[in-house]
């Protein structure tokens, strides 16, 4: 385990170092070439500032892992090679998919792509992690299922991918969100995921997180008029996103791990994203109950519902974090007591009752301005 968590710590000094270098140099090409996301109607922020962040991911997080093998071949110690290798069709697979979402990501920040291209290539996405094995087999209790068919599991893991996958792409509307959110929730799986013995998804957990971290830093404390602000834009968001969708959905894959007691493994597994999907379902449902696409953005989001109440934009951000972190250690330690589905009732109870609390704190704010 020493070997295992001196790799962890190295893998993600590797990469917030390696990020902390690319970030500056994707910033110093995005403004020679004037590569910007331009402020609009729609958007918050009010200068030019480059979206290309996400560039950085990708790159990164497979030079890390390339060095860490090449590293352990060359001091002739294989341990790294001989985990790796009976996972090595799951993370070939991963990274077909990763690709494909990073190519697409990066032509629609350079030059856009319609919702419809992207949405086939969020597919064929999920059908590539499908044959990677990495599918929703189990319900872990929830509806009183526990295994399930993949005529069933199938489809219904192409429908959760391409929801995570949208869900982090939406939540990404305020400086510092959808990395911070990403970032509990890559935590809480490199933990989880090395107290389970994957070593291997521990490390790419950990490594994204890494990548993360000096994102994070030029994407909130970053100052756009010296030109040292950037946004991850769809290619980091896509990316991201599929990295947590993997994470998660292969988690719940696994036996419960000994070191979390019986704690319910669809809980750990996806109430780490729970703001982002609770959110983006009831923007969908706001959406169509409006009889408007649901595809097309807007200012529906629970972020933008804090900052009509007056908060500022950080603040929003934080409060977010800080309960996305809450809410994920409650979850966790309740589902080792309580039953699954009462544990998901309960959380689907205090989303809605806040969102109810923010709309009616919303309607009194501009009833007073009036």
């Amino acid at each position: 385990m020493d070997f295992w968590l001196i790799n962890l710590i190295c893998t993600f000094v590797i990469c917030v170092i390696c990020a902390g270098i690319l970030i500056p140099q994707i910033l110093l090409i995005s403004f020679r070439k004037k590569l910007f996301d331009v402020p609009n109607a729609r958007k918050i922020h009010t200068s030019a500032v480059p979206r290309l962040g996400g560039l950085a991911f990708m790159p990164v997080v497979l030079f890390s892992l390339m060095l860490l093998i090449g590293l352990d071949i060359s001091m002739h110690d294989n341990t790294i090679l001989w985990e790796l290798l009976p996972q090595a069709s799951t993370i070939a697979f991963l990274s077909c998919a990763i690709l494909l979402l990073y190519i697409v990501g990066m032509a629609d920040d350079l030059v856009g792509v319609k919702y419809r291209a992207k949405f086939v290539v969020q597919i064929m996405c999920a059908l590539l992690m499908i044959g990677g094995g990495v599918w929703i087999n189990r319900f872990h209790g929830i509806l009183g299922l526990d295994d399930i068919s993949p005529w069933f599991g199938y489809p219904f893991t192409i429908v959760v991918m391409i929801f995570i996958l949208n869900a982090i792409n939406l939540i990404d509307g305020i400086d510092g969100l959808a990395s911070g959110l990403s970032s509990i929730a890559l935590l809480v799986y490199g933990i989880v995921y090395f107290m389970a013995g994957e070593y291997i998804y521990s490390i790419l957990a950990i490594s994204s997180l890494g990548v993360l971290v000096p994102f994070f830093y030029y994407n909130v404390f970053g100052n756009a008029e010296k030109q040292k602000k950037i946004f991850m834009g769809d290619t980091g968001s896509l990316t991201i996103g599929m990295m947590l969708a993997f994470l998660s959905i292969h988690l719940e894959q696994l036996d419960p791990v000994p070191m979390l007691g019986n704690a319910n493994m669809c809980a750990i597994a996806f109430v780490p994203l729970l703001i982002p999907c609770f959110d983006v379902l009831r923007v969908y449902g706001e959406r169509i109950l409006n009889h408007t696409n649901p595809f097309l953005p807007d200012k529906r989001h629970i972020h933008h519902k804090l900052m009509e109440l007056g908060l500022p934009q950080r603040w929003v951000m934080i409060s977010l974090i800080a309960a996305s972190l809450i809410f994920t250690l409650i979850n966790i330690v309740l589902s080792m007591y309580i039953d699954i589905n009462f544990l998901l009732f309960g959380d689907l109870i205090v989303w809605f009752a806040s969102m109810i609390g923010i709309n009616k704190l919303i309607w009194r704010r501009k009833n007073a301005a009036r």
